[in-house]
């Protein structure tokens, strides 16, 4: 058996260059999750392979290299910019005597820390022990006390891993069904909305696109927004009185990012319906980002991947306070506003979206055009 090394909050990054695009821009993010999630960079290793090594992923003489930068800085922790296999993840731990965590345990971790909500954190908890599942190296002994009185606890020969995967499967039993329930209660709030004619909206865009700030503005809600990755995740509804007297309700969502863990896209499952089922998503996007283009990429991925793709979209082109760019509309070829430049921070080209959310709600309210019959 191996014990796992205590957690730290100093840690050398890691990050391979494996060919592709997108290298630079995604070495700037990691750096940017682990300050998300409180912890002190004290140097980052980088490299280049063809392919990762199957059992070290970065191959023995990068992970020397590894080790001498943990000794000479005093990191306990070795962040991954990759998604590491188990097998891996364990080898790297016993070659570098300290606690080593994936990109996508890092995400986790981040979310872990910002859920405030009772669904935010089951959401959570749910993606974590499902992707605690397959590490499980006397990592969640802390379950025993959750096993209750006689007849729960491992019979004879049972080993401590076989307890810890039992105890484990019963929770994310649990965790799928109240995460039912939420989602029922969920279906009954839509069709209320639906009888009621009100539009639905959602927010959706890559993190830290300032979608919060957005929602804020146009709701005065008073969201959680921070400059920061990942700042909110839990689902916010509220009315929006756009102009013309459209009824409109605008939703705030978990903001999307390269590589989301698909285990965190399946536990927000019930969240993320909130976009299924809208009538029009607003894609807010940093128009100050240079890599603007391919978080716009990234984010229609896992719309594809929860089934959102098809429905209609005006692209928000968030920050121009931060660029050349002027408020305006830009318009598709049937006439339909399919792009709005403007700054929630600043407050520019907010009636642009106003409009965007007017027409859109007429059009759904507008009666179909009758069928015209002509006679044999």
């Amino acid at each position: 058996m191996f014990d796992r090394p205590a957690n730290g909050t100093a840690a050398v990054l890691v990050s391979l260059d494996l060919g592709g695009a997108g290298y630079a821009e995604s070495l700037e993010e990691i750096q940017l999750l682990a300050a998300s999630a409180g912890i002190a960079t004290r140097a980052l290793v980088r490299g280049r392979r063809a392919r990762p090594d199957p059992a070290l992923f970065a191959g023995k003489g990068k992970v020397e290299e590894v080790a001498h930068t943990l000794a000479a800085t005093g990191a306990r922790l070795a962040i991954f910019n990759h998604e590491l296999s188990p097998v891996q993840e364990r080898n790297l731990e016993r070659s570098l005597g300290c606690r080593v965590v994936d990109r996508v345990s890092l995400i986790l971790d981040i979310f872990a820390q910002r859920a405030r909500s009772h669904e935010g954190k089951l959401q959570v908890e749910l993606a974590q022990l499902e992707h605690l599942a397959t590490r499980l190296v006397r990592g969640w002994t802390h379950l025993e006390r959750q096993k209750g009185g006689i007849g729960m606890r491992g019979g004879p020969g049972e080993t401590q891993l076989e307890t810890d995967r039992r105890l484990l499967g019963k929770r994310v039993k649990a965790l799928k069904e109240k995460l039912s329930k939420v989602q029922s209660q969920r279906a009954v709030q839509r069709r209320a909305r639906s009888r009621s004619n009100l539009m639905a909206v959602s927010l959706v865009g890559y993190t830290n696109a300032g979608k919060s700030t957005l929602f804020n503005r146009l709701t005065r809600a008073g969201v959680y927004a921070a400059d920061q990755l990942f700042a909110t995740l839990d689902t916010t509804t509220r009315r929006v009185h756009a102009a013309g007297g459209a009824r409109v309700v605008l939703s705030d969502t978990v903001g999307f990012i390269r590589r989301l863990p698909h285990t965190l896209v399946a536990a927000f499952r019930a969240t993320l319906e909130e976009t299924i089922h809208a009538d029009l998503l607003l894609h807010v996007v940093d128009a100050s980002s240079e890599d603007r283009d391919a978080q716009i990429a990234a984010v229609n991925q896992v719309l594809e991947e929860i089934g959102a793709r098809g429905i209609p979209q005006v692209l928000v082109m968030n920050k121009i306070d931060r660029t050349p760019f002027t408020p305006r509309v830009e318009r598709d070829e049937y006439g339909r506003i399919s792009r709005v430049w403007a700054s929630a921070q600043s407050g520019q080209g907010l009636e642009f979206i106003r409009l965007a959310l007017e027409e859109s709600a007429a059009a759904a309210q507008a009666p179909a055009a009758p069928k015209s019959s002509v006679a044999a």
